[in-house]
């Protein structure tokens, strides 16, 4: 795979983002289970606008295994992603889709860093092409799906040694990635 040019992004491009620590605050060793406990990350909105902009698609892809270990059901995080998207829309952007894996076992073909939930959004959106997307999370399991199918990985945080060497490019947070791209 040619290394990752920012400015060649355009409409044909897929953007996958994961939630958890990506868009909102992630709870350490907790879930988000209902709309009260949801804070979004600085930015985000404004940068997923951008990002609305630039992208053909702008897919959420994410673990969510309270719902397996009985925290919240189906219904809570429906509700969660349905003012995720509200707020998103009120600040001018869009999200096309939001896959999530409810399995608890690591196993499940849905769970990151297995890659279901790829397949599953390629199946309802065929013009997607693996080497036009973008996969942006802030775990391994996040990059290891992105590698799995041969898409370009952008880590968001501080990558571990080990992880700086395989990435694509790396940033504090989505709004530095919005500017980035801007920028080219």
């Amino acid at each position: 795979m040619s290394p990752l040019d920012l400015s060649q992004i355009d409409r044909t491009w897929t953007l996958f983002l994961d939630r958890d620590g990506v868009i909102n605050r992630r709870i350490v060793d907790g879930y988000v289970r209902n709309w009260s406990e949801w804070e979004w990350r600085p930015g985000v909105k404004a940068a997923i606008a951008e990002f609305s902009r630039r992208f053909g698609r702008v897919i959420v892809v994410t673990n969510q295994r309270g719902i397996a270990r009985g925290l919240m059901s189906e219904a809570d995080l429906a509700e969660i992603h349905r003012r995720m998207i509200a707020e998103v829309e009120a600040a001018g952007g869009h999200l096309d889709a939001v896959f999530h894996c409810p399995e608890g076992d690591d196993r499940a073909p849905c769970r990151k860093p297995n890659p279901g939930m790829l397949f599953r959004a390629a199946d309802e959106f065929p013009a997607l092409r693996w080497q036009k997307c973008l996969m942006v999370g802030d775990a391994r399991s996040d990059m290891e799906m992105a590698w799995t199918v041969g898409i370009y990985a952008v880590f968001i945080g501080k990558p571990e040694a080990e992880l700086r060497e395989k990435v694509d490019l790396s940033f504090p947070g989505l709004p530095e990635l919005a500017a980035a791209i801007r920028k080219r």
